[in-house]
């Protein structure tokens, strides 16, 4: 039980958290692609579409990554092609470190599975409104890529105008 100042302290503390956790980025997209059996084909192309109304605002884009214990690298090649509404393509080829030189690998997680947000893109805007669609490929030198959970693409807008 919380009494007298403690109380109000803890509210406080609380209201604080409130405000902070609210400000600063919202998100725009966010979505994820299950490999099946936790295997990546190379043919397996993670695809995502999202709708863009807002030309103004800046935005982040980062992957989420999750492997587990079977995957064999300390890293990983995306192929990124992003497809704007005005038929504009964009294609990125990435490398991602997922492991240390020791084989430990990055991310959180527990148990054989890691999640690792990877940055993309920072401080980008659309500046065509409608719907995009960014298309993500494995670039490894197999074909079939072990111990890959899912990938996801999460777009957050920052410095909304006001």
């Amino acid at each position: 039980m919380i009494k007298g100042k403690n109380k109000t302290g803890a509210v406080l503390i609380l209201l604080l958290l409130l405000v902070a956790t609210s400000c600063g980025k919202d998100t725009l997209f966010t979505g994820s692609s299950a490999m099946p059996g936790n295997i990546w084909r190379v043919a397996g192309i993670a695809s995502f579409r999202f709708a863009v109304d807002d030309t103004l605002s800046n935005n982040d884009i980062h992957f989420t990554l999750r492997t587990g214990s079977a995957y064999p690298f300390r890293n990983i090649y995306l192929f990124v092609t992003t497809t704007a509404p005005d038929g504009k393509i964009m294609t990125d080829t990435l490398e991602y470190n997922l492991a240390d030189e020791k084989g430990n690998r990055y991310g959180k997680g527990f148990g054989d599975v890691r999640e690792l947000v990877l940055p993309y893109r920072t401080n980008v805007f659309f500046p065509v409104s409608g719907t995009y669609t960014v298309d993500i490929q494995h670039g490894m030198r197999m074909e079939d890529l072990r111990g890959v959970y899912d990938i996801g693409l999460r777009v957050e807008t920052i410095n909304k105008p006001e």
